[in-house]
């Protein structure tokens, strides 16, 4: 039986989850493949994805930081690869590639089908402005959430998230040192890159709140500090990103395969075992 071939492309993918998550999809499917995770950098992506191509991939996830330049790569592009101008889902089509975005769908999965949170009317923090937030903006909106206030340590990457969704009344941009002055929000998703580096997740307090739900979408060490400040503000309900991993891969295997495999024992699995080096959980 021919193994169709399926990667991962980022940086860094060393410690990804995500080779381990869809052999499992693949064993519990009875589906033949091959999933392996390729360090790519931005300069490299393109050529790395066409030797991909030329080599027989049939699919491919992208992570961080190659989530806007894949979506220069495609042909043709799925409604909510459309919707949030970034990618991470490639399939090969006719010789070309369509990119999908299952980052919006799948942090929803896991938040109101498997933990059964309800975003409705929900006032909503986007710490961060990249790739990450952009794939989950969208479907925050679609979910109902009363609000989304985007902070990004770099304002003009806010600003141009706001612009692209033209929606004044629901989505706003605002200073990272406003923070403190902005009253406390409902739902605050972490979705900066901050875990990986040294830079200190400054946060103040006053933007957490009594029934405030605290999301990261890192999981492991990447979202230690996130998690850790979430508790010391007394957030209500605290979630890494773990969750939102498992379910937007099946999102992407749904999309290869045509078949959604059941995530419930693959998260036990993985919540009793170890995830220490952590990464956003969109890869």
């Amino acid at each position: 039986m021919t193994r169709k071939r399926y990667a991962l492309f980022g940086q860094p993918v060393e410690h990804s989850l995500s080779p381990r998550i869809h052999a499992w999809f693949a064993r519990q499917t009875g589906i033949a493949l091959d999933y392996i995770a390729h360090e790519t950098s931005p300069a490299e992506f393109a050529r790395s994805l066409d030797d991909f191509a030329r080599n027989g991939g049939a699919g491919a996830n992208v992570t961080q930081p190659l989530k806007a330049l894949a979506l220069a790569q495609c042909a043709t592009l799925g409604s909510a690869a459309q919707r949030a101008g970034v990618v991470n889902t490639l399939t090969r089509r006719d010789g070309a590639w369509h990119g999908d975005n299952t980052d919006g769908t799948g942090l929803l999965h896991d938040l109101t089908e498997r933990l059964r949170q309800d975003l409705r009317g929900r006032r909503t923090l986007m710490l961060g402005a990249g790739g990450a937030a952009a794939g989950v903006l969208p479907a925050l909106l679609d979910a109902g959430v009363e609000s989304v206030t985007l902070v990004n340590r770099t304002p003009q990457r806010a600003e141009r998230l706001v612009e692209r969704h033209d929606d004044p009344a629901r989505v706003h941009a605002r200073y990272w040192p406003d923070l403190a002055n902005l009253g406390a929000f409902d739902f605050i998703v972490d979705a900066t890159s901050a875990g990986h580096g040294e830079s200190a997740l400054d946060l103040p307090f006053a933007i957490s709140g009594s029934r405030t739900l605290a999301v990261s979408l890192s999981y492991g060490a990447a979202a230690s500090r996130f998690l850790a400040w979430a508790r010391a503000a007394e957030c209500s309900e605290i979630h890494d990103g773990l969750g939102m991993l498992v379910e937007q891969a099946a999102g992407s295997f749904a999309i290869w395969h045509g078949l959604r495999p059941d995530t419930e024992d693959l998260h036990r699995e993985l919540r009793t075992g170890k995830t220490e080096a952590g990464l956003l959980a969109t890869d």
